[in-house]
């Protein structure tokens, strides 16, 4: 019963987007009920030809009575879901997975099957029917022939706005996982908001999932850096803000708005609902290559009750980095430390110290770990500065570097050293 819901909510959700069709990867024979196969092969049908998929088009183009009628595919649209489309999807799959294994087991009874055919047969079924894959070099070694002859943009991926950092990772690259990790109250959403709003202003579209803070105070945090406003002055702009300040403002306001810059910020969402929001926005703006950013890692929910915490953290590392090799675009997520970082001498943070590192630190592309002087020895002379060190790259050499930070506004600017 459960799967011929999640059924119908693929279908009604196929209805409202249509671009699912094709995308999805799903399969016909996925689905349980004829009607529901007829109705999926009807939609491809349609979409290959480039028309549009609703149940007028459905039913002027087959038999009313196999696609179910006028008013069943109506009522598609009352069980229509984007956001857990992808979570409908694997319910559906899994259970074609379970039937299928069931009639192999049968198959295998009447023709006497050895252990090792039943168990190729079952690892053909691991594989993931919704993608097709094209595994041959040949295209791609055609597109490398002119390589040498072309001239290419100095920075292949999209810019940090921070010179040190873009000239170490060449930019946050497409289809990687990158882990900005520190401690509380280092930088680390005022880091990803910079990162958001330099994306923006070069062109891209920056998505961000804030599960902690509010929408509000994101904003006001990004309008904060953009316009180099104090935060402090912000709680009340007309009394504290000078003349200047406020003639300012609709510069701010107007930059910000270049910068496109999406955000979610319903709490507890997990990376299916991440996945279909991120979709849902790319796809309304095509033109515009996404980076996804996540504040943060350890509150994302899981798609399925894990044995402990540390598993669950460990698939929703290993579901970002699909994430990030699907969409094929920057996924950036925020991620706390331990509490190990206090109780050494040097406050400097390590791979180990990040929570439940073993499968973080094994799918991340990029770690970056972030660190203040100021915020352990308060006579410090590096005050107004923030330490970036890239401890992995997967693709690339590691180094540390520094950059301004002012906790006033928020802001990340790159230090102009004198010669």
């Amino acid at each position: 019963m459960a799967s011929q819901l999640a059924e119908k909510s693929i279908l009604g959700t196929m209805l409202q987007e249509n671009y699912l069709i094709l995308d999805s990867g799903m399969k016909e024979m996925f689905f349980q009920t004829q009607i529901h196969k007829n109705i999926y092969a009807t939609m491809c049908e349609l979409a290959r030809k480039g028309k549009s998929v609703d149940y007028i088009t459905l039913l002027v183009t087959r038999d009313p009575n196999e696609v179910g009628g006028a008013n069943y595919l109506a009522e598609l649209n009352h069980f229509a879901n984007p956001t857990r489309f992808d979570e409908y999807k694997e319910i559906v799959i899994d259970k074609w997975k379970q039937q299928e294994k069931a009639r192999l087991l049968q198959q295998a009874q009447l023709n006497h099957w050895t252990i090792a055919d039943i168990l190729k047969a079952f690892d053909a079924l691991q594989v993931d029917h919704t993608l097709t894959t094209e595994t041959s070099l040949e295209q791609d070694l055609l597109a490398q022939y002119e390589r040498p002859f072309i001239a290419q943009d100095e920075l292949s991926g999209i810019t940090t706005g921070l010179r040190d950092m873009d000239y170490i990772l060449n930019g946050f690259q497409n289809s990687e996982f990158i882990i900005v990790a520190a401690r509380p109250s280092m930088g680390k959403t005022d880091t990803l908001n910079h990162f958001a709003l330099t994306a923006g202003l070069h062109g891209h579209l920056p998505i961000i999932f804030s599960l902690e803070m509010s929408r509000t105070s994101i904003t006001d945090r990004l309008i904060a850096s953009a316009g180099g406003y104090s935060r402090l002055k912000m709680r009340n702009p007309n009394k504290y803000f000078s003349e200047t300040q406020k003639t300012n403002w609709t510069t701010a306001l107007n930059q910000l708005h270049r910068a496109n810059i999406h955000i979610d910020d319903r709490s507890g969402l997990k990376v299916s609902q991440i996945k279909a929001t991120a979709r849902k926005i790319s796809k309304n703006q095509p033109d515009k290559k996404p980076i996804i950013f996540i504040d943060y890692l350890q509150i994302i929910r899981a798609e399925q009750q894990a044995g402990n915490h540390t598993q669950a953290i460990g698939q929703i590392s290993a579901d970002l980095k699909t994430m990030a090799k699907e969409f094929n675009c920057p996924v950036v997520v925020l991620s706390q430390l331990s509490r190990a970082v206090e109780q050494r001498q040097d406050k400097h943070p390590i791979m180990s110290d990040l929570r439940d590192s073993g499968n973080i630190e094994q799918d991340a592309d990029v770690v970056c770990f972030l660190y203040r002087e100021d915020y352990y020895d308060k006579e410090t002379d590096a005050a107004d500065l923030l330490e970036i060190h890239i401890a992995k790259q997967r693709n690339g050499p590691i180094g540390a570097f520094t950059v301004q930070y002012s906790k006033d506004t928020g802001r990340l600017s790159n230090i102009n050293y004198s010669h």
